[in-house]
């Protein structure tokens, strides 16, 4: 006890190191994966026609075994990273265009709004029509819903930039430039981070729609021939393998948001 504390009779808060730690996060998920495993284990044994956990694992390994569970993980990682960066790369320049200037957004919103209440599924008609059965259109359908999902996030970072900073930095006497580096990018780089781990998301979920233009090979395709003969494990294969691989991603991007904004407080 302090001589503070003494006098006062109160006494001061423990530092955060020394607050008594609970559960690690690690514990917890893993104690979450073996509840919904043991979930679906019920549920296959008691409820619909759901194949049991070791029958998707028996099908996994035949599928690696034969070299097509991984071939069918590179077709789509392939066709997810490819439209998802593309759409990152367009929705951070357009987003930062659309904040800063007024009349950009007003020009640009109404059709961003437009397009994001089509589903993907309705635009692979046109995508094969312009684009043919290759592997652009498949790109193309994922890299807009990666772009649009990114690039909403991204505006309102922009707009919600806080207006103080920005004066202060221009009665510094800072150009447009300099205000935008070093005030609106920093500022709104959380938000430009949840877009990205947004659109990643809206990527792997426009995966199975992609995949309906003529491929053959792919997560997706997989799912969709294996529906055609009621093969139920691997179906569950290709879902399971299109989960772990969109956590894995959004894991990665979560650790670098948390290097990239280690400034902003969080809990």
């Amino acid at each position: 006890m302090t001589l503070l504390e003494a006098d006062t009779g109160v006494t001061a808060p423990a530092p955060p190191g020394a607050r008594r730690r609970g559960v690690p996060k690690a514990v917890l998920n893993l104690i979450s994966v073996v509840l919904g495993v043991a979930l679906w284990w019920g549920l296959s044994a008691t409820g619909p026609d759901i194949p049991a956990p070791p029958v998707v694992l028996d099908r996994a390994v035949e599928l690696i075994g034969d070299g097509t569970l991984g071939a069918d993980v590179l077709a789509s990682l392939r066709r997810v990273l490819a439209g998802f960066v593309l759409g990152v790369l367009l929705a951070v320049p357009v987003a930062f265009l659309m904040g800063w200037y007024a009349p950009v957004r007003a020009l640009v919103e109404p059709w961003i709004q437009f397009f994001r209440t089509i589903p993907p599924l309705a635009l692979i008609p046109m995508a094969i029509v312009l684009m043919g059965i290759e592997e652009t259109p498949k790109i193309f359908v994922i890299f807009l819903a990666s772009f649009l999902s990114c690039v909403i996030a991204t505006l309102q970072g922009v707009l919600g930039v806080d207006r103080t900073l920005i004066d202060a930095a221009r009665v510094l006497g800072s150009t447009d430039r300099v205000v935008l580096t070093r005030v609106v990018i920093p500022a709104s780089s959380p938000f430009i981070l949840v877009g990205m781990r947004i659109g990643l998301g809206s990527s792997w979920a426009t995966l199975v729609a992609a995949e309906l233009i003529a491929a053959q090979q792919g997560l997706g395709y997989r799912m969709q021939s294996a529906q055609l003969y009621y093969d139920l494990p691997t179906i569950f294969v290709g879902l399971i393998s299109i989960g772990v691989l969109g956590l894995l991603m959004d894991r990665m991007l979560l650790l670098a948001e948390r290097r990239l904004t280690a400034w902003q407080e969080t809990r």
